[in-house]
């Protein structure tokens, strides 16, 4: 048994190594943003939405929330199967996104949100090296804000 596994893992460590970098880091890391995608909830929100737009406000809700919860289990499993194959090619030597006509390979979000860096923090922006950002000095203290560029 002991050998088996460690065969096995050898077998694996041989096969990530012997691929390449670009094609599975490129799989790897769009299994793991599309498998959690239960817990992001992006595809539901979606649904719901599209569904009132678009089709009867009545029954937008109802269909919307069980075309959403289709396509979050259908893209958390097409993430959890590309964390898992992620080191072999998918087909025709390649390690493209499969399943693209009914999942987009990147997450969608609902039209009424746009989606920011996480916390919002001046560190993320371009600018910031430049010292032309004029972020907060000191957040935590009331009118703290340092205003370059305003009028």
């Amino acid at each position: 048994m002991r050998n088996t596994f460690i065969s096995l893992l050898g077998g694996a460590a041989l096969v990530a190594l012997a691929s390449g970098c670009a094609g599975p880091e490129q799989k790897l890391g769009r299994g793991l943003s599309n498998s959690l995608e239960i817990v992001r909830l992006g595809e539901l929100r979606r649904s719901v939405e599209q569904a009132n737009l678009f089709d009867a406000p009545n029954t937008g809700y109802a269909t919307g929330l069980i075309r959403g919860i289709d396509r979050t289990l259908a893209r958390t499993g097409l993430g959890l199967w590309e964390i898992v194959t992620f080191p072999i090619p998918n087909h025709a030597k390649s390690y493209g996104p499969i399943a693209t006509s009914y999942i987009s390979p990147t997450p969608v979000y609902p039209a009424s949100y746009t989606p920011n860096w996480l916390g919002g923090d001046t560190t993320m922006e371009t600018d910031v090296a430049l010292s032309m950002s004029g972020g907060d000095v000191a957040p935590f203290v009331p009118g703290s804000r340092f205003h370059i560029f305003d009028d």
